[in-house]
């Protein structure tokens, strides 16, 4: 009942600022920012050293404030959140603890990690109220529900939602997925998440088998799908495709519109902000600036100005209390674009943030095998351990992967030749490059997984 009641809350204070005009949302935003560093320097250390400087007495603007990075968060977990409850060791406990995936810590805050892209890790908790908030975009914005009427039969009305993505950690969609289905019991006959960690023939069977006609994947996952459903195996009667976590190309949204008959709807977010951006059928991602600041800068720091692809993104997260982020350097390169002629007087943006490939390999038979990034991206990071590298492949036959450090290799090859046997690709083999990795994305990011002909664009 609480938590029905925090969302009964957020679906009304978002639903008021969809239909407001620009300055009544700058003014919703400046009230949630001037509370929010207020309740940062008062109890979260890590935020009263940073704002030192800065005379209590005075609110300052937002272009006053430091920057904070990924770096500097994660060298003392626990001294950035504001509840002082929290030890590092029973976070550590609570990640380590599968069986624990989608449910809260001390019963009010969700736990999620992010991946290493930039070449760390992090760790990330959401308070109840900030969840509601990115349950209430979602619904009304993303998914553009025009009433609660509307909403009533949707959520009633024999919607059947698969979430296909990557499981086995406490990452932000399958935690999400699972806490949903238990804080809200009528939704989970009719939600299922299906792993990618699942062979695909399997994969397709379950899929069809629960038949749904909502499905949320990442855009390379909904290629590999859309060939299966292209070649009869899957024959999915879908209302909506909903991408996320990667960048999506417009030829491949307009393939994938093809191919499964319905509309695809892309969603900028991340561990850090679950809900930042949503896109419009016009193809523009709409920032939610009343519950985001988002801050597009160039290598100095410095604002650019519509029009100009951003050095990277700084984003302020105004929904979350328990571990504020403010002016958080999120690594993206964001594009401030014109009024876009879909009429939302929400900002328009384009971002260019994850962009790894997919990998292509055929099998002893000849058949066709997909290494999908966030796949393999999760398989070295949980079970290798490893942050810092590049996956390529050079050839038909060879993996490639680039590492800075020669500890690292053997721990590497061993994983990743285990995790090609479970594919059915025994055959190929795992080369090590010690030359070490390249940040190759505007925002420092590192394309960690890379084909054949990407690689040679790069390194020729």
């Amino acid at each position: 009942m609480r938590e029905l009641g925090q969302l009964g809350l957020a679906t009304a204070s978002v639903w008021l600022g969809t239909w407001s005009d620009p300055a009544a949302r700058a003014r919703l935003a400046r009230e949630r920012l001037d509370a929010l560093v207020r309740r940062a320097r008062l109890h979260s250390p890590f935020y009263a050293r940073l704002y030192r400087g800065i005379a209590a007495g005075r609110t300052p603007s937002l272009v006053e404030l430091p920057v904070v990075t990924k770096t500097a968060l994660m060298a003392d977990l626990t001294a950035t959140l504001t509840d002082r409850s929290i030890t590092q060791q029973e976070l550590d406990g609570f990640l380590r603890d599968t069986t624990r995936i989608g449910q809260l810590l001390h019963d009010r805050y969700a736990v999620w990690t992010s991946s290493g892209t930039s070449g760390q890790p992090a760790v990330f908790l959401h308070d109840l109220d900030a969840l509601a908030v990115y349950e209430a975009l979602e619904t009304l914005r993303f998914r553009g529900v025009s009433s609660l009427a509307d909403y009533g039969t949707r959520l009633y009305g024999g919607e059947r939602f698969a979430l296909v993505m990557v499981t086995g950690g406490h990452f932000a969609g399958v935690s999400t997925a699972e806490h949903l289905r238990s804080a809200f019991p009528w939704l989970a006959a009719n939600m299922a998440a299906f792993s990618l960690f699942t062979p695909l023939p399997q994969l397709v069977e379950k899929l069809a088998a629960f038949a749904p006609n909502l499905l949320a994947t990442y855009p390379t996952a909904a290629e590999m799908l859309a060939r299966e459903q292209e070649a009869g195996r899957l024959r999915l009667r879908l209302a909506e495709l909903w991408t996320g976590g990667e960048c999506l190309a417009p030829c491949a949204k307009q393939r994938l519109e093809q191919v499964f008959g319905c509309r695809v709807r892309n969603e900028y977010g991340a561990s850090e902000c679950l809900s930042i951006a949503w896109g419009c059928a016009h193809g523009a991602l709409h920032v939610n600036d009343d519950w985001v600041l988002l801050e597009g800068v160039d290598a100095a720091g410095n604002p650019v100005p519509p029009g100009v692809p951003s050095h990277s993104v700084l984003l302020t997260n105004l929904a979350n209390r328990i571990q504020p982020l403010i002016r958080y350097d999120l690594g993206d390169s964001i594009t401030l674009l014109p009024p876009c002629p879909c009429g939302s007087s929400l900002p328009a943006i384009r971002v260019e943030g994850r962009h790894d490939d997919a990998l292509h390999y055929a099998d002893a038979h000849g058949v066709q095998v997909d290494l999908l990034p966030l796949v393999l991206t999760t398989v070295m990071e949980d079970e290798a351990g490893i942050y810092d590298f590049q996956l390529r492949q050079t050839d038909a036959q060879t993996l490639t992967v680039a590492l800075g450090n020669n500890a690292d290799a053997a721990r590497a090859r061993r994983v990743l030749r285990a995790f090609l046997a479970r594919s059915n690709l025994a055959h190929v083999q795992v080369q090590i490059d010690l030359a070490g990795t390249a940040r190759d994305t505007p925002g420092g990011k590192l394309r960690r997984v890379v084909r054949a002909d990407a690689a040679a664009r790069e390194h020729g």
